[in-house]
């Protein structure tokens, strides 16, 4: 099947740096093709996930595992050991330190991490963060429609600056 061509479509800016997303413990695994889709079409560099293993998801119709690597770590220690050299961590999570996505400026080099659906991140989680960052809401969204909207904050900041 042809794919269509739309002329008024945006492809993200990456500027300089790279990016990429995450979940800790993940409960669902389709919350992980959802998010590794919409990393897909957002431009991430790559995908991982702590504590749970990959294997086919029917929401990830893009089949993004062809596109975005995905990295696997059985424990945040060994995913913290393998972080690329100068990338700052960013916990998506609702704490007492996390500042508004709104006001928020993307680092060059980030690796966004986001908790599990049921608990979030753990506090000695959060502690290794560099920045903790909350989406507006007082209730926690689904893991992968936070990410989803990180990562569209992220591309949509980083353009206005690649445009400066």
């Amino acid at each position: 099947m042809a794919q269509k061509s739309y002329p008024n479509v945006i492809i993200p800016q990456h500027g300089r740096g790279f990016f990429g997303i995450g979940i800790y413990a993940a409960k669902v695994s389709h919350n992980i093709g959802t998010l590794w889709r919409s990393a897909d079409v957002m431009g991430a560099d790559f995908m991982f996930i702590i504590g749970k293993r990959y294997s086919t998801m029917k929401t990830d119709t893009l089949k993004s595992w062809k596109h975005i690597p995905l990295f696997e770590y059985e424990s945040f220690e060994q995913f913290r050991s393998s972080l690329p050299k100068d990338a700052r961590l960013v916990g998506i999570e609702l704490d007492e330190r996390s500042v508004p996505l709104m006001g928020y400026r993307h680092p060059e080099r980030a690796v966004y991490l986001l908790g599990a659906e049921d608990y979030g991140l753990p506090q000695s989680v959060l502690e290794c963060c560099d920045d903790v960052v909350q989406l507006p809401g007082r209730f926690s969204l689904n893991v992968s429609v936070a990410g989803s909207i990180v990562l569209y904050d992220r591309i949509l900041k980083i353009a206005e600056r690649v445009q400066q």
